[in-house]
């Protein structure tokens, strides 16, 4: 049976077992098709271990608005697509454990080792969703006060990005029938069907539930019976259930007649994300010395503690990440929350259209 030992550990071996240890907790996010990575970021920042951050080009698309009328007298005209850039950031994480930190009390027959993977695998995805839901934050962070082109983009990608529903009356405070095609109409338009998937907390699915209005995907069993598969839908979009969504506790209103405030019921704010294939980038790099040990003899009468690194490629489609000068080293879930370090990609004279990014929230009751 393998051992907590420093003597014997493999970090190769035990790499390859974390990336494919079975993983039953809810980290819908992190594990979604909403995570992708970009191929020019990761050539450019997997190079090596001190890469912090790159810019890549983000190119327009040509337009019907220069076609021009053909007399057979006049000259073609040619135009070229405006080029954009995006900035990409690395998030490094690191963490160690000694061998007191994992449960002994584990199962007869099953090795150490693998129990310790299998926290371990659990814990990445915590990281990962943590950075997400960071980078999330962030977006909706961003500047909208002034008159620059930045300012203005975010101002647009933020009141059309967000469906918010919780002042209206009674149950239309609540997600219904509605409220996802209205949410992706409001977003992008004639172009909604970019968003692939819904990612809420059990409360709304529930809701939906209870409304009828999640619709479970079957499958034909090998005696030709059709079952139900926990995977969901709602308005043809896939739904993925994880109680890790953000959620505010919106406190009681006292009623004062001479300020005209009228009284209102405590409730929670939840807040729904509604996202395409790849929207989000969030792209585990690795690094040069993923996973070590190392013994100390002298503590505790001798230890062995695992230590682990992990690098991520932050960013998301359509948004570009601006490294602030103060910001040398990894990035911080404080920074990838810092609206002031995200802008909608501009030249500074013209940004690209909010309905081409794929993310938008609902915010309701329940």
């Amino acid at each position: 049976m393998a051992k907590f030992d420093s003597k014997s550990f493999n970090p190769q071996a035990f790499g390859k077992y974390v990336d494919r240890v079975p993983n039953p907790k809810k980290k819908e996010l992190a594990k979604s098709g909403a995570i992708g990575s970009n191929e020019q970021a990761r050539e450019a920042l997997s190079s090596q271990t001190g890469s912090l951050y790159c810019r890549v080009p983000y190119y327009g698309t040509i337009s019907g608005k220069t076609s021009q009328n053909n007399t057979g007298a006049t000259d073609i005209v040619s135009s070229n697509t405006t080029t954009f850039e995006q900035g990409f950031i690395v998030a490094s994480r690191m963490d160690g454990w000694t061998e007191r930190s994992f449960s002994k009390n584990i199962t007869a027959g099953v090795d150490f080792m693998n129990n310790v993977a299998e926290q371990i695998a659990d814990y990445k995805l915590d990281v990962k969703q943590d950075i997400i839901l960071a980078i999330l934050k962030g977006i909706y962070s961003m500047s909208t006060s002034g008159s620059t082109v930045a300012a203005k983009a975010a101002k647009t990608f933020i009141d059309k990005h967000t469906y918010d529903i919780t002042a209206n009356e009674g149950e239309d405070a609540y997600v219904g029938a509605k409220t996802l095609n209205s949410a992706m109409q409001k977003a992008c338009g004639d172009n909604k069907d970019i968003f692939k998937l819904v990612i809420m907390d059990s409360t709304i699915a529930t809701n939906l539930e209870n409304l009828q209005l999640l619709k479970y995907f079957t499958y034909t069993d090998k005696d030709g019976l059709t079952r139900e598969l926990a995977l969901g839908s709602w308005n043809g979009r896939a739904v993925l259930v994880d109680d890790g969504m953000p959620t505010e506790d919106i406190p009681a209103v006292k009623a004062d007649e001479s300020k005209n405030i009228k009284a209102a019921d405590a409730y929670t704010k939840h807040t729904s994300y509604v996202l395409g294939l790849g929207s989000i980038i969030c792209d585990d790099i690795g690094d040069s010395v993923p996973y070590e040990m190392s013994r100390d003899p002298k503590t505790n009468g001798g230890q062995d503690t695992l230590y682990t690194r992990d690098r991520y490629i932050c960013g998301v489609d359509g948004i570009s990440f601006e490294k602030p000068a103060s910001l040398t080293a990894s990035a911080s879930n404080d920074d990838l929350s810092n609206g002031a370090n995200w802008c909608i990609i501009n030249d500074g004279t013209e940004a690209i259209a909010d309905k081409a990014i794929a993310i938008t929230r609902i915010i309701s009751k329940g």
